[in-house]
């Protein structure tokens, strides 16, 4: 009977589980979160800190997948700056103003019959109750920072200091007030600025052709002296609903048009879209072909919606009026479009926009019977076809088209353009100056950088104002016949009081209360009921750090808002102190941009389609098929791997670009977990004793080389926020390097002989290119270090060690890792000509483990040959195949020989020639040893030579 030797054996042992304990998650993240932070703090220099700086979410309702990888991203980066020996700033914060919390907060949309007071008061508790929700479920990611040292837009010293940005644009004259036409929400009530706006393509309108009788003599107009017939003017709009707002009609003086003669009138069209009316005009005939546009303008016609009593209206030329669609004459209604306004102000025509707050038309829209419109549905709900049966024989026909239309982000209803009083900022004066600064901004991806600059050069105001009750109060007083008062001055006196009685005092105070009255001013005055669009409150957000800082990362939605805001406060502020063009920075040194997460079929997420990913069914394993058996003979279990399953998730996929999720994403993820696990757990059951003064082998040294290699790529990766990138090398070092070579090779050693290795080096390598993606496993495998390490005060927890400090003393290192570099790869391609002997050995059924069989290895180049010399003494272990030969005879007919061949790889030729060998996969030479499995004993059942000496020694 064969002999047990297994008591002689070195096997791994450690208490280190396969799957983490939930009992000891909170514990864990306690350590690489809070611990972590604190630790640094003290510990790292306060100069030259890396700051990243909050983009603040919304503080209305649960957090989705997309909040996860936004986060995520954030702590990885600042985790690894703390390994590069910077110590970081993070201050968690939360957007709190504005029109969803206050929509939610009341609980319908929108709001009636509430005081502003309520209003206030409801949405701050709402807000602050999702921020303590939210906070919560943050920090169950493994996120670090000052969670006790938060800020929020609500606070009243940031609100403060953004009426102090406020205030130096006023000083600066950056601040205006205009009657102009804005983007109105009527689901909302408010203004909207453009970066509230989403864009459909499939908007359904009911445009229509419609004529206006011309008034004027034309006797004049050389093209229309012998046309005898009333005359009318024909223009197309796709928004019937502001006809009553019409204060002209456009042509181009370039332009060419023509009349038609239709039943006993004739109507001018331009004459390129001659042809192309005749299928949405009655039948006509051209009676005359051309008059030049600069002959039409000035002549005059009437807008019978205006009243009996209304002067006749003006044809004008306007720049943008073209012959690509409708009739070539342009509907002016400078009231309710922004090119209209532009084309009309110029010629002291003033915009007029006769509808109110919630798109209903106000009694100005039809004078002489007002209640025709007031009583008809809203624009945008049948108000448009109420306008055209008060036209009636005026409307030549109608068609319902689908066009591009915004809508509120928000409330996902339709938005109008309008003209209301309005709160703008100067965008115009500061936009070579905010180009400038982002031409020293580093973007990642490098793509953002076209997108910003796009916004930048298209905007030339910002509509500041909004006509709601949840933001900043805009410091303005109006007197008695509403003229605005807002002054440098006033507006120091204003902030005064706000910072001794709050912002909820400037709509609680009694209407009359003088404190808010600056002393010089005389007369009745009023408070304005206008607030801060919420994009001036984030982007006031730099006032919390008050420099540049390094990093800002959002979704690539905010280059609309968040990134633009920020870049023109600060830009703004920075002109109001004085500074040139050229001197003038941006918020940020760098730009990240994630985009946005999808379904599995890149779909979007929504409730609706039922293809929402909830974050806690990555964490705990809902997304992966059950578990067939638990403990102790349980049911299906799920298999949770906690916070660290949705990092390495957000790390391994390329954030700028969209991201995906679903139930077929998390499964690799889960393997890759695993596989981490697995090898920390034998990798920390095999280091029994402390082998730093055992001399290293080859092996060793290689092991030792690939891990610093691959650290070196992984932190390069990390260092560009290439996170993606550090996973795959990760996981490509994991399986290759690591697991299917290294560890193969060590088995024998580690549990037959003297154990060494360098698997220290590779415990803390490895830990440390985990330590920004998974913290908690680098916690957890951390705490079941061996007792030895333990005790080694020096030894501090890889997530708070350098990156890229020495893994192990170089005077250990024997061989010249140049030397070292050059040889690995025809090592390698050794190696893979003995696994496919093996395999095909294994094929052939003559082989099972690859101890049964010794390899000769073959080659006529002496370089070669000298090469693989140095190393035979390691090959067997190496390739893990009991005993190996270099250029030794075969014996005469051996059992059976598998041959394969091999080629040192071109990159490292030995003098500049392939260098070209073979491998012939034999039978043992010598027998079985009892302990370790090797052929490499002399009799059956005995012990090899090795085994021999071990098991005497610790006899």
């Amino acid at each position: 009977m064969t002999k047990s030797w297994k008591a002689t054996l070195r096997l791994p042992c450690s208490s280190f589980p396969a799957r983490p304990d939930p009992k000891l998650q909170q514990q864990y993240l306690r350590q690489c979160t809070d611990n972590l932070y604190q630790w640094q703090t003290a510990h790292l220099p306060r100069h030259d800190a890396f700051v990243l700086h909050d983009g603040p979410p919304y503080a209305n309702g649960p957090l989705h997948i997309g909040h996860a990888i936004n986060k995520i991203l954030k702590d990885m980066i600042l985790r690894f700056q703390i390994q590069n020996g910077r110590r970081v700033a993070y201050r968690p914060s939360w957007d709190c103003h504005g029109l969803p919390i206050e929509m939610k907060a009341v609980g319908e949309v929108p709001a009636k019959g509430l005081s502003p007071v309520k209003i206030r008061e409801s949405a701050r508790k709402l807000a602050s109750k999702t921020i303590t929700e939210q906070m919560k479920a943050f920090q169950s990611f493994g996120i670090l920072g000052e969670w006790e040292n938060k800020w929020t837009t609500m606070d009243r010293e940031f609100e403060i200091r953004q009426l102090r940005v406020f205030q130096k644009m006023v000083r600066h004259g950056l601040i205006y007030r205009k009657h102009k036409p804005v983007y109105w929400s009527t689901s909302s009530r408010t203004a909207l600025a453009e970066a509230e706006l989403e864009y459909r393509d499939a908007h359904l309108s009911h445009a229509a052709f419609v004529r206006f009788p011309i008034v004027s003599h034309c006797g004049s107009v050389p093209g229309l002296a012998g046309f005898n017939r009333r005359l009318y003017a024909a223009i197309w709009t796709t928004t019937p609903w502001t006809l009553p707002a019409n204060k002209a009609i456009a042509v181009h003086h370039n332009m060419l048009y023509s009349v038609l003669r239709i039943d006993d009138y004739g109507l001018i069209v331009a004459s390129s879209r001659v042809e192309a009316l005749r299928d949405h005009l009655p039948p006509f005939e051209v009676a005359v072909e051309s008059i030049p546009g600069t002959d039409l303008t000035g002549l005059q016609y009437r807008n019978k919606l205006r009243g009996r009593d209304a002067h006749a209206q003006p044809v004008v030329h306007a720049d943008f009026v073209s012959a690509d669609s409708g009739t070539g004459l342009v509907h002016m209604a400078p009231g309710h479009g922004q090119e209209d306004y532009e084309a009309c102000s110029g010629l002291g025509i003033e915009a007029f926009a006769p509808i109110n707050d919630e798109g209903y038309f106000t009694k100005e829209a039809y004078p002489d019977q007002p209640e025709l419109l007031t009583s008809a549905p809203s624009i945008l709900q049948g108000g448009g076809q109420a306008v055209l049966d008060l036209v009636g024989d005026d409307v030549l026909g109608t068609r319902n088209i689908r066009h591009k239309h915004p809508y509120d982000w928000r409330t996902k209803q339709p938005v109008v353009v309008r003209a209301t009083a309005q709160w703008f900022a100067d965008v115009g004066s500061i936009k070579e100056a905010a180009l400038k600064a982002l031409g020293r901004v580093h973007f990642v991806p490098r793509s953002g950088r076209v997108r910003l600059e796009s916004f930048i050069e298209g905007r030339s105001e910002w509509c500041i104002s909004r006509q709601r009750s949840w933001g900043v109060p805009i410091p303005a007083l109006y007197d008695a016949e509403g003229n605005a008062v807002m002054t440098d001055e006033s507006i120091q006196h204003i902030i005064s009081v706000m910072r001794e009685r709050t912002s909820d005092a400037w709509f609680s105070d009694d209407a009359h209360d003088a404190a808010w009255i600056p002393p010089w001013l005389k007369g009745s005055y009023r408070r304005g009921r206008d607030t801060m669009d919420v994009w001036f409150d984030s982007g006031s957000s730099w006032t919390e750090v008050n420099r540049q800082v390094d990093v800002y990362l959002e979704g690539s939605d905010q280059h609309r808002g968040w990134f633009q805001s920020s870049l023109l406060t600060y830009v703004a502020d920075q002109k109001a102190d004085g500074k040139a063009d050229d001197e003038v920075v941006a918020p940020f040194k760098t730009l990240i941009t994630h985009g946005f997460t999808l379904d599995a079929q890149g779909k979007k997420m929504s409730k609706s389609l039922g293809n929402t990913v909830g974050i806690d069914e990555v964490m705990d394993g809902r997304l992966l098929p059950l578990k067939k058996k638990g403990k102790g003979g349980q049911g299906a279990q799920l298999d949770a791997l906690g916070p660290d399953a949705l990092r390495l998730w957000a790390a391994s996929s390329d954030f700028t670009t969209d991201t995906l999720i679903g139930s077929s994403i998390p499964q690799p993820i889960h393997n890759a977990l695993i596989k981490y696990r697995t090898i920390l757990k034998m990798v920390v059951g095999s280091l029994h004793q402390s082998s730093r003064e055992a001399a290293l082998t080859k092996l060793d040294q290689i092991a030792i080389l690939q891990l610093c290699e691959t650290m070196e790529e992984v932190g390069e990766a990390f260092d560009s926020y290439e996170f993606h990138r550090a996973v795959s090398l990760i996981n490509k070092w994991v399986a290759t390097d690591l697991s299917a070579f290294y560890l193969e090779a060590l088995k024998d050693r580690l549990y037959c002989d003297d154990g060494g290795g360098a698997l220290e080096p590779i415990f803390i390598g490895f830990l440390r290119m985990l330590a920004p993606i998974t913290p908690v496993l680098v916690e957890e495998a951390w705490s079941h270090r061996p007792s030895w390490m333990a005790e080694d005060s020096s030894l501090q927890n890889p997530a708070r060690q350098l990156f890229d400090a020495p893994v192990v003393d170089a005077s250990r290192l024997t061989v010249a890792q140049d030397k070292l570099w050059g040889e690995v790869p025809g090592l390698m391609a050794v190696h893979e000509a003995v696994k496919a002997g093996l395999e095909e050995a294994r094929e052939a059924k003559v082989l099972g483990s690859s101890l049964q069989c010794s390899v000769t290895v073959a080659t006529d180049d002496g370089e070669l040959a000298a090469t693989l010399g140095n190393y035979l003494d390691e090959l067997d272990a190496m390739y893990v195949v009991s005993h190996v030969e270099l250029n030794e005879p075969i014996r005469e007919r051996p059992n059976w020989c598998f041959t394969k061949h091999f080629e040192w790889p071109e990159p490292f030729l030995m003098g500049g020639v392939g260098a070209k060998g073979t491998v012939h996969v034999l039978p043992p030479k010598q027998q079985k040893c009892s302990r370790c499995w090797r052929y490499a004993a002399k009799e059956e059942e005995g012990l090899c030579c090795r085994c021999q000496r071990v098991v005497g020694a610790a006899a």
